[in-house]
């Protein structure tokens, strides 16, 4: 198998920093149980870093010191690698799997990362003691279906930080409806990586108010 991983790009110490050792013992866990959990494909070792770890911490940047909230989180993609870039930022991950929910707590514990909180529920279900600061989600749906999701969990004047394919655009046309109703404003679709990264990463940001 360890023929098949990708090695480590020289941009991750650029984007990780002195937070680098723990992105990488991240990585080597999800490229070591990720497969048998069901977590990632086979077909994702070759790019688990270019595809996967780099094309998360890329959106880094875009956060702010407060409580971001990660739906959908999986893998702990996004909200495991932003919570190992951004130390200063609190994380909520919301997943509702519970075998997902046993792999990223077990991660949080022995990467000891204090900022993250993670809860079993469906974002529509789900209860939090304060309102988010800002709001991700990676590959979890479409904009219009993600914006009922997110925006209800964000304080007035909240932002959405979702991580979108090349359709990003596209997405936000379909949306307009669901815009309207969840008082989504000023919505803008960001390029990422552009001549740093192997893969671009497109963001669909806006605010809630």
């Amino acid at each position: 198998m360890t023929d098949s991983v990708e090695t480590e790009p020289a941009v991750a110490s650029q984007l990780f920093g002195e937070r680098l050792d723990v992105a990488r013992a991240f990585t080597a866990n999800l490229i070591a149980q990720g497969e048998e959990r069901g977590l990632i494909g086979p077909l994702e070792l070759p790019r688990i870093w270019s595809r996967h770890i780099l094309n998360c911490a890329i959106v880094a940047p875009l956060l702010r010191p407060g409580l971001v909230g990660d739906v959908g989180s999986g893998a702990g993609l996004p909200g495991l690698v932003l919570a190992i870039a951004r130390p200063d930022v609190e994380f909520v991950l919301i997943e509702p799997m519970e075998r997902r929910v046993a792999w990223l707590t077990e991660q949080v514990e022995e990467l000891g990362l204090g900022n993250v909180t993670v809860v079993r529920d469906r974002a529509e279900d789900v209860r939090l003691a304060r309102q988010l600061d800002q709001v991700t989600a990676r590959a979890v749906s479409a904009f219009r279906k993600l914006i009922p999701l997110t925006a209800p969990l964000l304080r007035d004047g909240g932002e959405l930080v979702l991580m979108k394919g090349a359709g990003a655009a596209a997405e936000v046309d379909a949306a307009a409806k669901e815009l309207r109703k969840f008082k989504v404003h000023d919505v803008e679709v960001l390029t990422l990586g552009e001549g740093v990264l192997e893969d671009i990463t497109r963001v669909i940001r806006a605010q809630v108010r």
